[in-house]
């Protein structure tokens, strides 16, 4: 019979709280499920990524696909799927780049205006829901520590890409 090392408390948490790892997951899974019922009841037509990407491509105008994925952090090919059904609904063109004809950069049409009002709205309304008790100092601090583990993740996800 074998017998496994110990595992301190700093490894898995508490006895009575879960480790960070599964709360992160937790709140990120619980947090899909409840924006992706928003954006289904709001009546927008979006799913969740459809979303992010407009939000992502108004936030940052002119970007190549390419560029738009890496700073979405989002596979290319899962970005493309999320373009090919913006473009289909009119909200999304490709337009060939003026300095590189094989790439796209992406530009939202007229008609992404009231998608994009609805996703401000939807997004609002879903984060005041999440964030209820939270003071507004609190909030910057967990979006001040969420962008970090992020950015720590993603800069481990490219070296690892790199090699």
């Amino acid at each position: 019979m074998m017998t496994s090392a110990p595992v301190s408390p700093a490894q898995r948490g508490s006895a009575r709280e879960p480790a960070l790892g599964f709360v992160l997951v937790e709140a990120a899974r619980l947090y899909r499920a409840r924006i992706d019922r928003a954006f289904e009841q709001a009546g927008l037509g979006l799913t969740a990524g459809e979303a992010r990407t407009l939000a992502y491509v108004n936030a940052h105008p002119g970007l190549r696909q390419g560029a738009l994925a890496e700073k979405m952090n989002v596979e290319p090919m899962t970005l493309v799927g999320f373009l090919d059904r913006l473009e289909a609904a009119g909200v999304v063109a490709r337009e060939a780049d003026p300095t590189d004809r094989r790439a796209k950069i992406v530009a939202l049409t007229p008609a992404s205006a009231p998608y994009l009002e609805g996703i401000a709205d939807t997004a609002a309304a879903t984060r005041r829901e999440a964030t209820c008790g939270l003071s507004a100092d609190e909030q910057e601090i967990l979006r001040g520590l969420l962008l970090r583990l992020r950015d720590n993740l993603a800069r481990e996800h490219r070296a690892r890409d790199e090699k």
